[in-house]
């Protein structure tokens, strides 16, 4: 039985969890060839799953709530035919505690409390503190690695996630702080949003019904 995902799926899943993204990241998001992925895309629009919008010289592709739907039925049956259900939601309630350490680091990487503003913004002056939450991250990234085994063990698509993360934390390690937080590199907290987005829509969830 093979574990890999047919394009079209891929493609729709793709536009999910990056948000809004052009034609080339959403190729490059599970390998796919770029002509293949226009022509899904433009499938995708027809069907009325997914929708182009351009603005400021720049456009991207989104899902509508109709493609929001089908993605879902399609991760369900998917997930079904592979019997993979009950191993993704232990992952996932593995995941969860991992989500509230990450959420918590990151708040700390963009805020440091002082006496008079507990609300301060972090100058990333203080390397203790920012040596603190790095040490954090990498906690993190230790946890990481065996949850998405256990996923890339159901479905290939899954695999992935804790390089991205790996190679983020590194580069924030280096001195590069936007790694860690920023929403417009493949920072560790754009690549932990994938995969908890990832999670969700392929258990048919959201993230307010999360416990």
């Amino acid at each position: 039985m093979t574990r890999d995902s047919a394009p079209g799926l891929l493609v729709l899943h793709a536009v999910r969890i990056t948000g809004y993204a052009d034609t080339p990241v959403i190729a490059h998001r599970f390998g796919l060839d770029a002509a293949e992925t226009k022509e899904l895309l433009y499938d995708a629009e027809a069907y009325g799953w997914v929708e182009h919008a351009a603005f400021a010289g720049s456009g991207g592709w989104s899902l509508t709530e109709r493609g929001r739907a089908e993605n879902e039925r399609l991760l369900g049956a998917e997930l079904a035919r592979v019997g993979g259900v009950e191993e993704v939601r232990a992952v996932h309630r593995d995941f969860l505690p991992l989500n509230a350490l990450l959420l918590r680091a990151c708040t700390d990487w963009q805020l440091r409390p002082t006496a008079g503003d507990r609300l301060a913004v972090n100058d990333h002056s203080d390397a203790g503190w920012d040596a603190r939450v790095l040490h954090e991250l990498a906690d993190i990234d230790r946890a990481l690695a065996p949850l998405v085994d256990r996923l890339g063990s159901v479905l290939t698509r899954f695999l992935g996630y804790d390089g991205r993360f790996a190679a983020a934390l590194a580069r924030a390690r280096a001195g590069e702080s936007a790694w860690v937080d920023r929403t417009d590199v493949d920072s560790c907290h754009r690549v932990w949003f994938e995969l908890h987005e990832d999670l969700i829509a392929t258990l048919g969830i959201s993230r307010q019904t999360e416990p």
